[in-house]
């Protein structure tokens, strides 16, 4: 780096514009207003400030039932559109509830009482025009997985059951509390790579676990790793049945093949929508027709007539099971959270409104309680149901309520239809979801951006299929943590130069022309600065201040003078960091050096001055960057000039 030219400024522009110390805070108003950002952020109360009894009442009840705030607009028009997403949405979810209550190691009407009363709840609370509320695969497949640990379902199916519906309260509460304390904020530890790692796992795993249906396999593991499914699959090759295994493969091609045409012409999304049901009923037919249950075709058998029988009785509340359907209700309440309120989102974000984290929360933790009172098991919002929705043109959450009375008509009148429906269908139906699931192209992006992410995704999916869903999981959320602690513990600093025939300083890595400035070291720091990472910081300090007098010693420059620190991205800073920031002061001042700060934030100057730390800095406190240097310049161009001259008299002419 070479040496730069400047030119010295004049009397009248050697300005140093002083860093404010703002006004003193009563504690407790700084700790309201910590909290209320930390917790209500989008400041849900501000439409009650100044106004009368009755219009705050209203406003609240239609903060948790937004039905009452669109319900008084809606049109005839909405209807007609919201009436042919209903009814799309519902041939998708008669087939794929009765498919993932089968995942599940549930009876398959669960899928369908699954698909009727939990929508009604959400039309009435939930803030998504497009969220289609259903059962989902990996909900299924964790909340079967994890009972199964504790109860087998094929010994103790009614045992199963019950305990099956006390987890989906607990989930409930849990997604319900998490929005009531606004607690969102949870749910966001689940990273993007996570998602994508921990989707794409499960939906392997629940891909392999089809094999039993497939094959026509009678006995078949409970473990949801890869090694005890391939054991079971290949210790059982003489159960083999080729019958049931064209079958299967035939509708996964004619389901595949029908996504893969709905994908490439959009106007025609209810082609793959209507696929599965189609599956289903081209199976029911074949094998009523060809008698194909005694040859090797599993079938479904008789599904109860009518609606959702209670289940308030049924929950589980006593040893040893209890603490087992608390710990699944928080995974499965978790991850049904992350997936619904991801996919509304996503599709608000098309419409261009907005979707309320909370009231999602509280909306799909109402629904889940209410559920596990009327024989229903784990909702949430899924991605290929709402997709379907989205696309069908839905305007409200009125085509939840259409989807539910298709699904009531079911109940009370069709379900002896499904008696000869095929299980290799309904494999077939969730191998064809799954699929899409594994996010591979995601996988590629992870890697070509972000190493470590791609470590964390490929980590979570590894986990899911090797070990269990449960260990990908937590192996996932920790992996998510430990970088996040790693962000906060380990903090950048950067070395500034500046840009040629400009006043701007940038980070010499990133910009190869920018020129060190002889005599000064300017540092930024990009990180608040905590007791996590004081240390280090102390450590990097110096480090840099030893490589840069060795560089100067080695290239005969002029020697340092001065170190500057940029902290205009020090957001804030604890008793740790002020400790810091003074022993540096202490080392530099035995180096002979002196310390520069710019720009501290509020808080930082807040902590500073309390701390007197701002009395000892004296006048090294700066607005910006080039102001420092010109002043640092200035003086050390009055001192070689008049060398009898002291820094005090220097400081006067600044």
């Amino acid at each position: 780096m070479g040496n730069v030219d400047y030119a010295y400024p004049s009397a009248e522009e050697r300005v140093h514009h002083r860093v404010e110390v703002p006004p003193p805070q009563p504690f407790f108003k700084s700790l309201k207003y910590s909290l209320k950002e930390t917790f209500f952020p989008d400041d849900p109360l501000r439409k009650f400030k100044n106004q009368p009894t009755s219009k705050r009442l209203l406003l609240g009840i239609q903060y948790f039932f937004p039905i009452f705030e669109w319900g008084p607009h809606y049109t005839f028009q909405f209807l007609k559109s919201d009436l042919i997403a209903g009814i799309t949405i519902a041939s998708l979810a008669i087939p794929q509830g009765i498919s993932y209550a089968k995942l599940a190691n549930l009876p398959p009407i669960l899928g369908l009482y699954s698909s009727f009363i939990p929508p009604l709840i959400y039309a009435m609370m939930g803030s998504s025009r497009d969220l289609a509320v259903g059962t989902v695969a990996v909900g299924s497949l964790l909340l079967g997985s994890m009972l199964a640990n504790v109860v087998n379902p094929n010994e103790k199916p009614k045992l199963f059951l019950h305990l099956a519906f006390t987890a989906t309260f607990f989930a409930g509460v849990f997604q319900a509390a998490l929005g009531l304390f606004r607690l969102g904020f949870i749910v966001d530890f689940l990273s993007h790579s996570t998602i994508v790692g921990f989707m794409g796992g499960a939906a392997t795993v629940v891909c392999l676990q089809q094999l039993k249906s497939i094959l026509g396999l009678e006995h078949f593991t409970h473990g949801a790793d890869i090694v005890s499914v391939m054991r079971s699959v290949f210790t059982q090759t003489h159960e083999w049945r080729w019958e049931s295994a064209v079958l299967g493969f035939c509708f996964i091609f004619f389901l595949l093949v029908t996504r893969y045409f709905s994908k490439k012409q959009p106007k025609f999304f209810w082609v793959s929508a209507m696929a599965p049901l189609t599956s289903v009923i081209l199976g029911s037919v074949l094998v009523y027709f060809t008698h194909a249950e005694n040859h090797g075709v599993q079938v479904i058998g008789n599904l109860k007539k009518g609606l959702n029988p209670p289940s308030l009785t049924d929950l589980v509340f006593v040893s040893p099971y209890l603490s087992t359907t608390i710990k699944t209700g928080i995974v499965v309440g978790i991850i049904a959270l992350a997936e619904g309120i991801a996919v509304g989102k996503s599709f608000a974000m098309f419409k261009n409104y907005q979707v309320d984290g909370n009231k999602e929360m509280i909306a799909i933790g109402t629904m889940n309680i209410v559920g596990s009172f009327t024989s229903c098991y784990l909702t949430t919002g899924p991605f290929s149901r709402s997709a379907v929705n989205y696309n069908a043109g839905c305007k409200t959450a009125t085509s939840n309520i259409v989807m539910s009375i298709a699904v009531m008509l079911t109940l009370l009148f069709l379900t002896p239809l499904f008696y000869y429906t095929p299980l290799v269908v309904l494999s077939a139906i969730i191998v064809s979801a799954m699929l899409g699931l594994i996010d591979y192209q995601a996988a590629i992006h992870l890697w070509k951006i972000d190493k470590f992410d791609f470590v964390v995704c490929m980590s979570a999916y590894i986990a899911v299929v090797f070990a269990s869903v449960e260990i990908g999981l937590v192996i996932a959320v920790a992996l998510s943590v430990i970088r996040l602690l790693l962000f906060v513990a380990r903090p950048k600093t950067f070395v500034l130069g500046n840009i040629p025939n400009s006043m701007i300083y940038r980070n010499v890595e990133q910009y190869p022309n920018a020129k060190h400035v002889p005599g000064i070291l300017i540092l930024e720091i990009d990180a608040p600065i905590y007791f996590a990472n004081a240390s280090y910081l102390r450590e990097r300090i110096t480090r840099w201040i030893d490589e840069e007098e060795d560089k100067i010693k080695a290239t005969g420059e002029t020697s340092l003078q001065y170190v500057i620190m940029d902290m205009s991205a020090v957001g804030n800073i604890d008793t740790s960091g002020i400790s810091m920031l003074e022993e540096v002061k202490k080392m530099v001042d035995r180096r002979g050096l002196q310390l520069v700060l710019v720009n501290p934030g509020c808080e930082v100057m807040k902590k500073l001055s309390k701390s007197n730390f701002q009395k000892d800095m004296g006048k090294w406190i700066y607005l910006t960057v080039e102001e420092a240097v010109a002043a640092c310049n200035f003086i050390l161009h009055e001192s070689k000039m008049n060398p009898k001259k002291n820094e005090s008299e220097s400081w006067d002419n600044v």
